[in-house]
C-alpha cells in the first residue's frame, strides 16, 4: 500500500459539536468545492471555537455502503468544532457528532486521491480488520497542515467502527 495512508489507531471519540454548512449531494454530482467555497469566506463568523481544525463530515444514508452506487445522496458538512450552541452564525447550522469508537488513519498526499484512500480502507482494511461499519457519521479532521491540492497535504480520517 503506497497510497500515504497510516495503519489506523483505534479511538474513543468524545461527543463534539460544530456548527457550518451543510449540502446534499452524492459523488456522481459532488458539490464538495462550493460548499467549502461558500463556507470559509465566513468562517470568522463562527464564535465559541473548540479549536482551529476544520471538519469535513460526511451522514450517510443506512445501506448506503452495501447497495453503493455513486448516484445515492448523501449529506455533506463543513464545519467547525464549537464549545456551544448558544451563537449561530445566520443561515449556518448545528450538529452534534456522536461519541463513539472510530479507526483513525493519517493521510498524507493530494487530497484528489481520496477515492483510492477510501477503496483501501472500506475495502481492504475494514474487511480485514475485527471490526463492521458504523452507521455515525465519517469525516476528516484538517489541521493546519491540510492543504488543498497539494501533494504534501496532511489529514486525518475517521471512520466509525463496532466491533
Amino acid at each position: 500500500m503506497n497510497i500515504g495512508i497510516s495503519e489506523p489507531q483505534i479511538i474513543d471519540f468524545p461527543e463534539t459539536k460544530i456548527i457550518g454548512l451543510r449540502q446534499t449531494m452524492s459523488f456522481a454530482q459532488n458539490t464538495t468545492p462550493q460548499l467549502w467555497g461558500s463556507f470559509m469566506p465566513r468562517l470568522k463568523e463562527v464564535e465559541n471555537r473548540a479549536g482551529v481544525e476544520r471538519f469535513s463530515l460526511q451522514n450517510y444514508p443506512d445501506g448506503f455502503f452495501k447497495n453503493f452506487s455513486p448516484n445515492i445522496v448523501f449529506e455533506k458538512w463543513a464545519a467547525v468544532p464549537v464549545t456551544s450552541f448558544e451563537i449561530i452564525p445566520a443561515g449556518m447550522l448545528a450538529f452534534t457528532i456522536p461519541a463513539g469508537k472510530y479507526a483513525v488513519f493519517h493521510y498524507k498526499g493530494n487530497p484528489a486521491n481520496a477515492p483510492q484512500v477510501f477503496r483501501y480502507i472500506l475495502g481492504e482494511w475494514l474487511p480485514k480488520s475485527d471490526y463492521r461499519l458504523d452507521t455515525r457519521p465519517h469525516f476528516e479532521i484538517l489541521g493546519s497542515a491540510y492543504k488543498n491540492g497539494a501533494d504534501d497535504s496532511e489529514e486525518d480520517i475517521y471512520i466509525p467502527i463496532m466491533l
